[in-house]
């Protein structure tokens, strides 16, 4: 069998009903849409209209608001760092930056910068360079012995360690 052969199964596929195209046809004259009213006419979306009951997003309260100036960052925990050292994705020795997460695939977009957190161990000493870390985190890294800079707006807000 060729690429040119493949065909659906019968009856997989139906052929859309062309509307308005005669009596003949079945779904001719009003093209099955009934008779007058807004609803027979182009153009009409009436979603969220309730049929003059107090529709559901003006019944419900408001809540909360979006924060347009929310830092996103992009997650790394110090397992998934000890597995890239482990397969040599990652160069112990050298600091790990921002940069060097991406190019093991660590990160997929730094976004407002890379969060460390700390679920998993480290085994290894390293030194590590990322806008944001939890405290956890930064007793796993000193932990083993390595050293943890916190760079950019989450440096100012993090309390100082110890």
């Amino acid at each position: 069998m060729k690429l040119n052969e493949l065909r659906d199964n019968p009856g997989a596929t139906k052929n859309r009903i062309r509307v308005g195209r005669g009596i003949g046809s079945g779904k001719g004259k009003t093209a099955g849409r009934g008779v007058k009213g807004q609803k027979s006419r182009e153009g009409v979306s009436i979603n969220g209209f309730e049929g003059g009951q107090m529709p559901i997003y003006r019944r419900l309260p408001k809540r909360g608001f979006n924060n347009p100036t929310r830092k996103s960052f992009a997650v790394v925990n110090l397992d998934r760092i000890q597995k890239a050292i482990d397969a040599k994705k990652l160069d112990a020795t050298a600091v790990i930056t921002e940069k060097a997460l991406i190019e093991a695939g660590l990160v997929r977009r730094s976004q407002d910068g890379v969060r460390l957190l700390g679920k998993g161990e480290l085994s290894v000493k390293v030194a590590i360079e990322v806008a944001g870390a939890s405290a956890t985190a930064r007793e796993g890294v000193e932990k083993a012995g390595g050293t943890l800079t916190v760079t950019g707006a989450a440096a100012e807000a993090a309390p100082a360690a110890v």
